[in-house]
């Protein structure tokens, strides 16, 4: 689980800060025109500019236009808002703005315009996000497995807190330890040989017999 988790983090911020190809196909300036060649599917948008010092809060992006004119006999793009995050690497910043669906891959004509007036150097980007978006699946489902594996593993770990250990040779008590006698046997003899003199006394045992009874009970003391 530790190892998905950094690496979903390491992930995330090669995707954004390194393998993201924001402009792999050009870049035309803001405001301006130029012909930028663009493959067939979708493309990433994105205004890109300078910037003095790190934003204090989220980056405003101007108020911006943008006409994409296909090849002859080519359909219009497809232009679909989608804002996106944005990344500052040494004051260098894009933002993704829009999403255009390419029909079939070409040559096109891009002419842009926009209140851009206090940025530094504002051109639109076009591009691709990371190839590598993979990534994020792989240490994502790694990181699910070893949540789902850690819950049985932190149970066996109670049950086998729980469970009964056998004691420890210094835990034993030795059998000759006054803890291992009864405490009550010295007071039983005593009152047995008691008895036994209460019996001679009254004639019921004679002297013989209450003295073999008496050496019976002394040597089973242990």
């Amino acid at each position: 689980m530790v190892v998905g988790i950094a690496g979903v983090i390491a992930a995330l911020v090669l995707n954004t800060f390194v393998l993201d190809d924001f402009d792999a196909y050009g870049e035309v300036p803001i405001p301006g025109s130029g012909d930028v060649r663009l493959p067939q599917g979708d493309v990433t948008v994105s205004f890109h500019t300078a910037i003095t010092g790190q934003p204090t809060s989220g980056f405003p992006v101007p108020q911006i236009s943008v006409s994409i004119k296909p090849p002859e006999g080519v359909a219009d793009p497809v232009v679909i808002e989608s804002i996106g995050g944005t990344t500052t690497v040494n004051s260098d910043t894009h933002v993704r703005v829009w999403t255009a669906r390419i029909a079939e891959g070409g040559t096109y004509h891009v002419t842009t315009d926009g209140d851009v007036n206090g940025y530094i150097s504002p051109r639109l980007a076009f591009g691709h996000g990371s190839n590598h978006g993979w990534l994020l699946w792989l240490f994502g489902g790694l990181a699910a497995a070893g949540a789902v594996l850690l819950i049985p593993s932190v149970l066996w770990s109670i049950r086998a807190a729980k469970r009964a250990r056998p004691l420890e040779p210094d835990e034993v008590a030795p059998v000759d330890t006054p803890q291992a006698k009864a405490p009550g046997d010295q007071g039983l003899r005593l009152e047995q040989l008691r008895t036994l003199a209460g019996l001679r006394d009254s004639g019921a045992l004679s002297d013989e017999e209450f003295q073999a009874e008496k050496r019976r009970i002394l040597d089973n003391r242990g």
